[in-house]
């Protein structure tokens, strides 16, 4: 049986997770806010962008690029980004099963994760991982020292 100070080392070491805790949920709280205002301050800029293109894509007469043609679609790649750091292991999750979803309704899809969380994709996930693009492994190898 415990000692009466084991007990209250227990007990204070519960109120020091519960204080370490509440402080993070208070800093998560305070970053999403932050990520909300800035969507929102975002978006007169995303409408001004659109109408813009609207009415120059209004004016072009014959429009011929190949990025624009109407092609059937052959090959399917589905790009997963995923968060590096913070408390986001539901939101990874949540886009693994999304990815799991859009697999089982498109056969032929490839899938490419895009950030080093996304390697539990592989873990039990049944993700067809392709390997990945050139421009990936470039923007990996110029990360800064200290960044995962």
């Amino acid at each position: 049986m415990p000692s009466l100070l084991d007990i209250r080392r227990r007990i204070r070491s519960v109120k020091n997770t519960q204080q370490l805790t509440k402080a993070m949920k208070t800093v998560s709280a305070a970053k999403l806010r932050r990520a909300q205002e800035r969507v929102v301050s975002a978006r007169p800029y995303a409408n001004q962008l659109r109408h813009v293109l609207a009415n120059l894509a209004g004016r072009i007469e014959n429009i011929e690029h190949p990025l624009l043609e109407v092609r059937p679609e052959n090959r399917l790649l589905l790009l997963v980004v995923t968060a590096d750091r913070g408390l986001c292991g539901g939101f990874n999750s949540n886009l693994t099963k999304a990815a799991q979803g859009f697999v089982r309704q498109h056969q032929d899809a490839q899938v490419q994760k895009c950030a080093d969380r996304s390697r539990h994709c592989r873990r039990g996930a049944g993700l067809p991982l392709s390997a990945p693009p050139r421009l990936i492994r470039a923007a990996k190898a110029e990360r800064p020292a200290g960044r995962p």
